[in-house]
């Protein structure tokens, strides 16, 4: 393992200005995206629909540090044959992949769910690797309800996801540690804290047990948020604030990045919570998006599947994009939305 260049694409992912989109949604998931704008969900489409996105070229070079593909993708050519690791590449992001391969019942735990995918993972890390990607993604699921999060799905996906993230910079990859803990639920700001709290502590005391580098990997959690059917919504501030005080407290300074996962909240919204996050400064690392729908609901709905709305498609992911960027560096404002409205 490098850790030198580990760290330097850790650095490029969360360059200030920029963030990773996610573009690695599953076939059943982007079906369901696509039925919502009454679009066919074939492989020429979905190749068709994230060309549009890596073709943007003000998004791409100015505000996107990284791509996470899903495994389809990332052996995909472009119409003319441009396999889409290059358009990547050539806009000057990073290429990216989803390593996990999704989640199964968790015996024993009701309601509980662990992510699977180590097996012949390593195998599949240099196969990616020689097709481009220079990171790596693995979501853990951890739902908030009566009696759970158990401790048994939290040190189960805990440690999954620190034996991925070991064989991942062994493979000289830099992994994406993701343990999302879910905003469905009817479960307050407090709950939403205290459970995040666990999960992280117990990720970081895994990646230390595996001697996982911290200087080569990146965080991508959720936010510290009100439940979906919470009927108090905290505060844009609030969740700021809370956030920023639960990271201070469970993630060691020498990890160079938080990507942030935007886990259901609206486009406006996961924008405002991020920059102020970074209008509180004072940080020890990196605070930026990893976002997947909040960027993409906008360009997805003015495609709609039609080759004549690509420039709009287009626009709106560039739009979408910038707002987030300058969420990055603490320096968005709500009035720029209405502007590009």
């Amino acid at each position: 393992m490098n850790l030198a260049d580990l760290n330097k694409i850790a650095l490029a992912m969360v360059t200030p200005g920029k963030g990773i989109l996610a573009a690695d949604e599953s076939s059943g998931t982007i079906k369901k995206r696509f039925d919502a704008i009454k679009v066919d969900s074939t492989e020429d489409s979905r190749r068709d629909y994230r060309e549009m996105l890596f073709r943007s070229q003000e998004a791409m070079s100015k505000y996107i540090s990284g791509v996470i593909l899903y495994d389809e993708t990332i052996w995909q050519n472009a119409k003319d044959g441009t396999p889409l690791v290059k358009l990547i590449e050539q806009a000057g992001s990073i290429p990216g992949i989803k390593v996990d391969e999704g989640t199964q019942a968790l015996p024993n735990c009701p309601g509980e769910l662990v992510t699977v995918g180590l097996d012949k993972l390593a195998e599949r890390l240099k196969k990616y690797y020689d097709r481009g990607a220079r990171f790596a993604k693995w979501r853990a699921v951890i739902d908030i309800g009566p009696r759970i999060p158990t401790q048994t799905a939290v040190r189960v996906n805990a440690h999954a996801l620190a034996r991925y993230a070991a064989l991942c910079q062994a493979a000289q990859i830099v992994p994406i540690v993701e343990p999302e803990v879910l905003m469905d639920g009817d479960h307050d700001i407090d709950r939403c804290y205290e459970v995040t709290q666990r999960v992280l502590n117990r990720t970081f005391q895994e990646l230390r047990v595996q001697r996982v580098a911290l200087e080569g990997m990146i965080l991508k959690p959720n936010m510290v948020i009100s439940g979906k059917k919470c009927p108090k919504q905290a505060s844009v501030q609030e969740v700021a604030e809370k956030t920023i005080r639960l990271l201070k407290s469970c993630v060691p300074a020498a990890v160079p990045g938080i990507a942030f996962l935007s886990g259901g909240q609206g486009d406006e919204e996961a924008t405002a919570h991020l920059d102020a996050m970074n209008k509180i400064g004072h940080l020890p690392w990196r605070l930026t998006f990893s976002y997947g729908r909040a960027l993409q609901a906008a360009p997805q709905k003015a495609w709609s599947g039609k080759p004549d709305n690509v420039p709009a498609g287009q626009r709106a992911f560039s739009h979408r994009a910038r707002m987030n960027g300058l969420a990055s560096t603490g320096n968005w404002e709500a009035r720029l939305e209405k502007q590009a409205a």
